[in-house]
Parts: structure tokens; C-alpha cells; sequence
């Protein structure tokens, strides 16, 4: 799940001398308008594949990369610059990246947990780098071994390592747990703003909010939403939101209840994951991120388009259940399919219509 390192892991020193990555496509924003267009970023190769014990190799990472781009899905999280040795699943995020590199028009990103793994990104060339900062102080203390303000530090260190090398790489935080924590139980929505404001005032270009244990409910999930885009307005640049994703899980069947409050209250882009797998160490019992395809299909409902190819999506989830034979995948509409009440036009949003 966003944000979520394994339970034995430690911050790395911190390094230097990193290049400059390529230019970073534009995020996109949220746009007045119920029609408005919305990017889903797929997470499967990293927030996925890091909750599965086996290591799909790196052909095989590719084939999925490759699919995803092909089904029209325009930003895919590649992996995770931790450790290898508490990772191995994510070791060859490198590789991935490259390959990621070659696609037209693909965003990409990477996690990062630290300065080091910042400054593997920045070398990498990676389009964005998404860092982890729990609302919850016990999460935090469980999952990166520092405080919330300690983080918040340390994105201000990663600011300055990315200037310092000239590079247009995003910084992304992804605030986890911000609608509750399986250690801590409740999280006030007060806390969630305060390291908003001050993960943006660390230099954050954007952030995003996440239900990391799936706790949510739609009506919390379009309160904070509301107040979080309220806070976050005087940080908009060239008409570019920071308030920029949402992150959820379907633990107990809100997920896609609760990505319709988002969306209701102006989120324009969101993170999910092929066959809905994912996790994280301290959320027992989670059951994965909400499905890419549920997710996609959610939205073509309504007419909004995302770019997406409902075809070759279920194609790729077809690849993912033998690739991953044995592990249980979550999801709806690849059961049922799409119904043939649904007008053509909304049965495969064009990448023409999310660009106009």
C-alpha cells in the first residue's frame, strides 16, 4: 500500500552527486466539469507486486508495463528505490525505469523512502517521485522508523538535493493513513491538513491522500477532500492542483464508494492497481487497492473519460492471473463484463478525448 516500507525497514544514509532526470510530463488537473477527464496511475509493479512474496522476473514486469501503456493508461508507478535486501521483489526498479523511459507519452514514478532512494530516482531519470509521509505517528514509527516532522524534514532535504542537481523530477507526497491507522485507530482530520500545509511548505510540488487500511467511508472521504483543496489553493501553479491524487483501498467494499467522493469533490486523478492486489505490513487483512479496471469502468459509467481501453485492460488482467497463478487478484467487472447498456462511446474512452 502507498507509503508502506517493510516492518524492518531502516533509512539509508543519504548520498550525493545525483544527475539531472528528463523533463516531467505536466500532471493532470482537476477540471471544472463532471465530463472532466481523470488519470488513473497504475501502481500494480510496485504498491502490487511489494505485498506478493515471489518475484515476477523482469521480462515478465515489462510485458505488464508494456500492456498497461498499450490499454491506454498513461502513469505507472515502475517500483521503489529501497534496499534490495528488504525488497527483492522491487530490485530492478533501474531496469524498469529505462525500459519505462522508451513508451510516448508515459509518466513515470517510483517511490522513494529516503534521501538515498531519492537520489537513485533522480539518477534514474524518472519523471516523479512519490514520497511516503503517514498521518498516523504510530504508523510512521512502525513503517519508516521516524516521526511525521521528521519526514517532513526530510522532503525539505530532498527539495533542496533535487534543485541542487537541476532536475524538473515531481516530488509527490503521499499522505497514508490520513482516514485512519490500524496501530493508532483514529486520525484527526486536523493533523492530516497540518502535515498538508507543511509537506507543501517543505517544497512538495503536490500531494495526495490515501486510506492505506482501507478505514474510510465516502461522506469522511469527501470532507477532508473539500478541506484538504481548500488548504492547498494558494499552492496551485498555472492551474495545476497540489491537492493531486487519491489513494484507496477496498478493504471492506467502500473502495469505489469512496472514489466517487473523491471525484465528487474535484480529485481528477487517482492511483489503482491491475486485479486490485497490494498491501501493506500494517494492515492486516487489507485486501489490495481498488482495480484498475472497477475503477475505469466506474468512471466510463458516467461518461468521464480516463483513456483507457477496456479491451486490452482486461487482456492485461488476463496476463496478471497466470502471471501471478495462485494469488488471490479482487475486482468486479472482469466477472461480469461490460453491460451492453452502456453506449459505445463510453465503452472506450479515447486518448484524443483526454487531451482535449
Amino acid at each position: 500500500m502507498l507509503a508502506c516500507m517493510p516492518p524492518d525497514f531502516a533509512p539509508a544514509p543519504p548520498a550525493c552527486d545525483p544527475r539531472a532526470s528528463t523533463a516531467a510530463p505536466a500532471p493532470t488537473a482537476p477540471l471544472s466539469g463532471r465530463a472532466a477527464p481523470v488519470a488513473l496511475r497504475e501502481v500494480g509493479l510496485r504498491d502490487g507486486l511489494q505485498s506478493i512474496a515471489r518475484t515476477l522476473p523482469t521480462a515478465t514486469k515489462l510485458q505488464w508495463l508494456r500492456a498497461a501503456h498499450a490499454a491506454g493508461l498513461r502513469e505507472v508507478e515502475v517500483g521503489s528505490f529501497v534496499p534490495p535486501r528488504l525488497m527483492p521483489q522491487l530490485a530492478d526498479t533501474q531496469a524498469l525505469v529505462h525500459e519505462a523511459l522508451r513508451l510516448p507519452g508515459l509518466v513515470v514514478s517510483v517511490l522513494v523512502p529516503n534521501l538515498k532512494g531519492a537520489e537513485r530516482a533522480l539518477r534514474s531519470g524518472a519523471h516523479a517521485m512519490l514520497l511516503p509521509l503517514s498521518a498516523s505517528q504510530a504508523h510512521s514509527l512502525a513503517n519508516l522508523r521516524k516521526t511525521p516532522d521528521d519526514v517532513v524534514r526530510e522532503i525539505a532535504e530532498i527539495r533542496r538535493l533535487r534543485d541542487a542537481a537541476g532536475s524538473t523530477c515531481l516530488l509527490e507526497v503521499g499522505l497514508s493513513t490520513a482516514f485512519g491507522c490500524t496501530i493508532q485507530g483514529r486520525v484527526e482530520p486536523d493533523e492530516v491538513l497540518r502535515l498538508v500545509r507543511a509537506a507543501l511548505d517543505a517544497g512538495a510540488d503536490r500531494v495526495g491522500l490515501a486510506d492505506t487500511v482501507g478505514y474510510a467511508d465516502p461522506r469522511q472521504v469527501r470532507e477532508l477532500f473539500e478541506r484538504a483543496f481548500e488548504l492547498t489553493r494558494p499552492y496551485d501553479r498555472a492551474g495545476e492542483p497540489a491537492l493531486a491524487c487519491g489513494h484507496f483501498h477496498d478493504t471492506r467494499g467502500l473502495g469505489l464508494a469512496n472514489v466517487f467522493a473523491a471525484w465528487e469533490a474535484g480529485v481528477r486523478r487517482f492511483d489503482a492497481c491491475t486485479g486490485g492486489i497490494g498491501g501493506c505490513p500494517h494492515a492486516p487483512g487489507a485486501s489490495g487497492n481498488v482495480a484498475t479496471e472497477d475503477v475505469a469502468y466506474l468512471l466510463a459509467s458516467m461518461g468521464v473519460p480516463t483513456g483507457v481501453d477496456f479491451d486490452a485492460l482486461m487482456t492485461l488482467r488476463r496476463s496478471l492471473a497466470g502471471w501471478l497463478e495462485g494469488e488471490p487478484l479482487h475486482g468486479h467487472i472482469w466477472r461480469a463484463g461490460l453491460p451492453r447498456t452502456m453506449p459505445a462511446r463510453r465503452r472506450e474512452a479515447t486518448a484524443a478525448e483526454v487531451a482535449q
